[in-house]
């Protein structure tokens, strides 16, 4: 499949505003260090965390020994790299939600009945980040799994997410996204966008075809809290070769939403 690149998105194109001395500088600056590592830089020297993270050499340095001596950065004596250890971080979050736990089996059949791997996922910003996947075919180029960011701009489960929102802090996310045709497909004009989002607040799920990539088609439902606030989204996948956009809503929505209605039903 032919694609541009999909860029490694962080939240750090749109952030609340910073209190004023509550802000640890330098817990803030461990975080951009510890993001500077990423799968087209698993491993990478003291100049090339500096200039990653927008810190000097020292500061840098200072953080990259810290971190090894708790166990998150391991180093050859030129070039540092994450350890197993910073999963922690984030099953701390996973583990926080014990709705995850729950919901993988309801996931688990839905896959078994469609026959297409089926994701769930939280907004972050401008992102989509997964919470739990359960794959069948390899469906995209880029490889998914939990932790894994995708711009909300072109997803379905982000555009359901971005629903949530307010219209001013709808436009502001979605300004901030800076979005980019990642497919002949891809809608970027804010104006069709917003049309988009607001169609899918209306409707209840969204359907995004070969926006993201060539070829791949999602379709997502909302999970929902007692408030009937949309918390996360799950969705199904496949290609377009296979099953085209019009036989997914047509056949796999139904058991979509009835998915998503049980897991709402556990939180």
């Amino acid at each position: 499949m032919a694609t541009t690149p999909i860029q490694n998105h962080t939240s750090d194109d749109y952030a609340p505003p910073r209190p004023g001395d509550t802000y640890v500088q330098s817990f803030a600056r461990g975080l951009e260090v510890i993001r500077s590592f990423s799968a087209r830089a698993p491993r990478q020297t003291l100049s090339e965390v500096a200039a990653a993270s927008g810190l000097t050499r020292a500061g840098a340095r200072r953080i990259l020994l810290t971190l090894q001596t708790l166990g998150y950065v391991e180093s050859d004596g030129k070039h540092f790299a994450l350890t197993p250890r910073i999963l922690d971080l984030g099953f701390a979050y996973l583990s926080s939600m014990p709705i995850w736990n729950r919901a993988e089996p309801v996931m688990e059949a839905l896959v078994q009945e469609v026959q297409e791997s089926c994701s769930a996922a939280v907004l972050d910003a401008t992102d989509i980040v997964y919470v739990m996947r359960v794959p069948t075919h390899k469906i995209m180029s880029i490889s998914l799994g939990v932790g894994s960011r995708l711009p909300a701009y072109c997803t379905s489960m982000g555009r359901l997410l971005l629903a949530e929102l307010n219209d001013d802090e709808l436009r502001a996310r979605l300004e901030a996204s800076s979005p980019q045709p990642l497919t002949k497909h891809t809608v970027t004009d804010m104006d069709v966008l917003l049309a988009k989002v607001a169609q899918a607040r209306r409707q209840r799920w969204c359907l995004v075809n070969q926006e993201l990539e060539e070829g791949l088609v999602s379709i997502a439902a909302p999970i929902v809290n007692r408030a009937g606030r949309a918390v996360a989204a799950l969705n199904i996948s496949g290609q377009a070769n296979r099953t085209s956009a019009k036989v997914m809503q047509e056949t796999m929505l139904p058991p979509l939403l009835e998915a998503a209605r049980k897991i709402s039903r556990m939180l």
